[in-house]
């Protein structure tokens, strides 16, 4: 072999060498047994190593464990996904409090903003409201620390704590942008999950019902609500789904059919997840009851799935603004310390087949909520629209 075509397969198996070891870094489960456990064992000792230095030569006394805690969070954070998340042990206890329709803090339904959060809704008598926490304030500090560019669920799980224990936020005015220091003192708060009434309008009865999350049982709790203004007289429903900020897909699949009787809700497809398609489950309310669904820039993921599905089968108009615009889910993974894993896995397609991601659902009808006066303008369009839709 002359001395060029050795030098070029020298080259040749260096290149494919370098690609391999690539790959194996990434993929250290590839890798043959001892190999493996040799590699992670290096890994380990680097961290050793890292926490050692910090540990006896950073200018200050610090806490191991937290470092540990933001190293976890700091992989995540690698991602850039502003969805995917690492949960304290701490952290996961108040997620799944809140999951389950209960947790103890202040009161209110919150969205991620890059300012930090941005208040949706404030609860009927919970320490927000008596604090003066209004609708469309920004949260940007808890406890004096910036919450800008932390995730939601972080971010909220910053402001629980036990009852009767005090938190400091720094609000803003969306109007005046000045901010405001407020201490609380936090309750033991219940999720007011659905509340309906009868509204009258050119001698018709109609039913309003507010969903304001998708917290296990959240279907059911929304039928019996519809069940009881029906049996009161109603005769179409509006369904309020404004600053509801979603929740668990599962309960978006079950709200769905509780107004579509068959077919397609919502389908999912991920990287490594095969596509999913969720039909409506159980028997729907009577075909022949109109109804609209009420939504606004707060209006995401689940509530997105149940407004865009609602929309796209045909079964009822959109009025409001355009929601939020969340077209992925996520799933949650336990870990071995007592923390989640809350990863982006996929994204979700209404039954038309678009994804809404970054754009949301766009009304039917455009309506307004005047947020300086207060006055609700979205509401008596929407009936208005209701009673013209049941009169074709």
């Amino acid at each position: 072999m002359s001395t060029l075509l050795r030098t070029v397969a020298a080259i040749a198996a260096a290149v494919v060498l370098v690609g391999v070891g690539v790959y194996l870094g990434g993929h250290p489960k590839s890798l043959p047994g001892p190999l493996r456990d040799a590699l992670v064992q290096d890994d380990r000792a680097l961290r050793a190593e890292l926490e050692d230095a910090i540990e006896s030569d950073f200018y200050r006394q610090i806490d191991i464990d937290q470092l540990e805690e933001g190293s976890l969070k700091g992989m995540v954070e690698g991602l850039e996904d502003r969805f995917s998340s690492y949960l304290t042990p701490k952290e996961t206890e108040q997620f799944q409090q809140s999951v389950e329709g209960r947790f103890e803090g202040v009161g209110m339904n919150v969205d991620q903003d890059k300012r930090g959060l941005r208040v949706l809704n404030v609860f009927e008598g919970s320490p927000a409201e008596q604090a003066g926490i209004d609708k469309g304030d920004f949260i940007t500090e808890v406890d004096g620390e910036s919450i800008a560019g932390l995730s939601a669920e972080v971010a909220t799980a910053r402001i629980k704590g036990p009852a009767g224990s005090e938190v400091s936020l720094e609000i803003v005015d969306p109007e005046t942008f000045e901010p405001r220091t407020l201490k609380i003192e936090r309750e033991q708060i219940e999720i007011p999950v659905v509340t309906g009434r009868i509204v009258e309008r050119d001698g018709r009865k109609i039913g309003v019902v507010e969903l304001t999350t998708f917290s296990e049982g959240a279907h059911g709790a929304l039928r019996d609500e519809i069940d009881g203004l029906l049996e009161q007289g109603a005769d179409g429903i509006v369904l309020d789904l404004r600053g509801n900020g979603g929740g668990l897909l599962s309960e978006a699949v079950l709200v769905g059919s509780v107004f579509i009787e068959d077919g397609l809700i919502v389908s999912t497809k991920g990287r490594t997840k095969p596509e999913r398609k969720y039909e409506a489950v159980g028997e729907a309310i009577d075909e022949d009851i109109p109804v609209v669904v009420l939504v606004d820039r707060g209006t995401a993921s689940a509530a997105e799935i149940v407004s865009g599905a609602i929309k796209d089968r045909g079964r009822g108009q959109v009025i409001g603004t355009r929601t939020f615009g969340k077209g992925v889910f996520q799933e949650i993974q336990p870990l071995s310390n007592g923390g989640l894993l809350d990863i982006t896995v996929g994204q979700y397609f209404l039954p038309n087949g678009e994804n809404i991601g970054n754009k949301g659902v766009q009304p039917d009808v455009k309506a307004r909520d005047d947020v300086e006066t207060e006055r609700d303008e979205a509401l008596p369009t929407a009936l208005d629209t209701l009673i013209e839709q049941s009169e074709r």
